[in-house]
């Protein structure tokens, strides 16, 4: 696997000095960057500083781009300097002072007690790599953990709870042990055949405690630092770390991220997840190809047949609605507002997984899928104002300036309304996730500089050419729906509808739920775009195959009931995203339930348009290719 980072750079020990113009930039000195911390039991990530950890005051912070800031990624310089090859046993970085008489001091240790009974893991980066913490597993396995945890707690009982339990010697009941100090080593290669100099190829840690009675002097021995809960008076930390280089000649530097992804379980889950969708596709192929090529080409033969006006009379199953299907269905602007904003997300989705699948989206350009999605949402206003402008002119719709300001601000409103209020309680509870107030600007100039007037672009083309040309005409007086069995009743239909594409994806959903709320990497973005078109071709055949039924049942109100058939599989991917808080997470606190429900109705909501509008237009080119066909009078 090749997640080959966007800049390269070449290490050489201090004291070396080589004219070197063919790679970024040669250096002797590493620089360790910092990261938000963040715990699968609290969707709230905080700063570096939050926690009063040994900081970097000097330096200035490296820039994010969007998708950083909206993930609350929030990198800072660190104080952990070193050069390279040159190894460091206990080195100091700071002692931090708090006196519980003081209430700041109190504050901040209540705080960082607060961050290890939650289990709140640091990430640091050196050379744009995540310095990762392996530990071994069951069955001999090792498994490599992006982030290390701050701390950890042993109840009054004297349990130990999360990394209290890898040392026996954590063993003062109700106490908090601290992870003061860090074992960090760096693998590296040296370079053949080209010139002078090494590559980093690995970061590995193990967090330590140590008491250090000789605050001056560490020595990194002895028994473990921690905090009794009920603590009073005054309590010192000092934070020290070793650093150690190791050659490493079997890792490539482009394969390098390897080791972490591989300690990764799931690949033999993702092929079963990929057969179990092709089972479901193919049946569904083999029941779609059945109806057009057996039973459909026989009714078309049976119907061009008629030539007696007795025949004609006799006319049954889908034929009879000829005069009705292509009639405009109730809430026409609605439904043209919604499509308008499926093409969009349904485009952007598609762009944004193909670009992934080639790499440029990989886990080393941080922030990048995020930024990426954005960009061409923003873009792609243009086919939404079209697709929206055409289909509703094509419903018989006159106000059209009603349906390009909706097309432009209904769905996007309520997204951004909603991340508007999840933001303000992130800014409530001093989140680093919480979007500072100039970036929520730029999303703003964003949507109202580029995505709307690009909008209105689309929607003036859309509405300049002619409506859509129907195969047949639609009579005046509309015809009478029988009385409906069960079956093929509104409701029953749409629910049946989406449970072959939901049953196409929530495998895949489990590892995308993963990676958002239990901070797990994800690559697998080939399985994902394979996934993505296989939901594609699913909603579009589960939605003929119930049109179908319907039309023969002479109920010709097709077009809102095959938005809505694979629509429902947003109300399927909402009840398993219950089901996996319930039963997978940890989550306590009601800011945190509140924005992990929050942010699921938007994830929701766009899985509802992009699935709804699939299912529509494949049922909009089934009914017109089956009406073009047959002839009437």
């Amino acid at each position: 696997m090749d997640y080959s980072d966007s800049l390269m750079s070449l290490y050489l020990p201090s004291g070396i000095n080589v004219n070197n113009e063919s790679f970024v930039f040669v250096q002797s000195s590493i620089e360790l960057f910092v990261n938000r911390l963040d715990s699968v039991e609290s969707v709230l990530p905080y700063e570096y500083t939050a926690f009063d950890f040994c900081s970097e005051t000097e330096e200035k912070r490296p820039s994010e781009n969007l998708g950083q800031v909206l993930f609350g990624e929030r990198i800072e310089p660190s104080p952990y300097k070193f050069k390279f090859k040159k190894s460091v046993t206990c080195q100091k970085v700071c002692t931090r002072s708090y006196d519980t008489n003081k209430p700041s001091d109190r504050a901040k240790l209540d705080f960082l007690k607060k961050g290890m009974l939650l289990n709140y893991q640091h990430h640091w980066i050196v050379d744009n790599m995540p310095v990762t913490w392996c530990y071994d597993v069951e069955e001999g396995q090792k498994f490599c953990n992006p982030g290390f945890p701050i701390g950890c707690f042993v109840t009054e009982v004297g349990r130990p709870k999360d990394a209290c339990v890898v040392n026996s010697n954590f063993n003062e009941k109700d106490a908090f042990y601290i992870f003061n100090h860090v074992d960090i080593t760096i693998h590296y290669h040296i370079v053949e055949h080209e010139q002078l100099g090494a590559r980093l190829v690995a970061a590995k840690i193990e967090p330590k405690s140590y008491e250090n009675p000789n605050e001056d002097s560490p020595d990194c021995l002895g028994k473990p630092k921690f905090l009794k809960d009920k603590h009073t008076g005054v309590f010192k930390i000092s934070y020290t770390y070793s650093i150690n280089f190791v050659e490493d000649k079997n890792i490539r530097w482009a394969s390098r991220w390897d080791y972490i992804l591989e300690s990764m379980p799931h690949t033999n889950i993702q092929w079963f997840s990929i057969m179990n969708s092709l089972v479901i596709v193919l049946f569904l192929s083999g029941m779609v190809a059945m109806i057009m090529l057996r039973t459909l080409h026989k009714d078309i033969a049976r119907y061009n047949q008629m030539d007696s006006v007795e025949d004609a009379q006799e006319e049954f199953g889908w034929k009879l609605v000829h005069g009705d299907v292509f009639r405009p269905p109730k809430k026409g602007m609605l439904l043209s507002v919604f499509l308008g904003s499926g093409t969009q997300i349904f485009i952007m989705t598609f762009v944004t997984l193909f670009f992934a699948c080639l790499g440029f989206l990989s886990p080393a350009n941080r922030g990048a899928l995020m930024t990426c999605s954005v960009v061409l949402w923003v873009l792609l206003g243009t086919p939404a104002g079209y697709v929206a402008a055409r289909l509703y002119k094509s419903f018989g719709g006159e106000k059209w300036k009603t349906n390009v300001l909706l097309t432009a601000f209904l769905c996007p409103g309520v997204v951004f309304a909603d991340f508007f209020v999840m933001n303000l309680i992130l800014w409530g509870e001093g989140s680093s996730a919480a979007m500072p107030f100039g970036t929520l600007v730029a999303i703003l100039a964003l949507w109202f500089c580029i995505s709307v007037p690009l909008t209105f672009i689309g929607a003036y083309f859309g509405f300049k050419k002619t409506g859509i040309e129907h195969p047949v005409r639609t009579n005046q007086i509309p015809r009478q729906i029988p009385e409906q069995s069960f079956y093929t009743k509104p409701l029953p239909g749409i629910i049946m509808g989406g449970v072959l594409p939901f049953g196409c994806i929530f495998i895949q959903l489990f590892f995308i739920l993963n990676s958002i709320w239990s901070h797990q990497m994800y690559y697998m973005f080939g399985f994902l775009f394979l996934v993505f078109i296989i939901l594609v071709i699913t909603c579009s055949e589960a939605t003929i195959l119930l049109c179908y039924f319907h039309l023969c049942a002479e109920d010709y109100h097709w077009q809102w009931r095959s938005f809505l058939t694979s629509g429902f599989t947003a109300i399927y991917f909402l009840i398993y995203a219950i089901h996996y808080f319930f039963s997978k997470l940890q989550i306590t606190g009601l800011a945190s339930i509140i924005l992990y429900f929050g942010y699921t109705m938007i994830m929701a909501l766009i899985f509802f348009l992009f699935t709804g509008t699939m299912g529509f237009f494949a049922c909009f080119w089934f009914v017109t290719k089956i009406y073009s066909v047959v002839k009437v009078d």
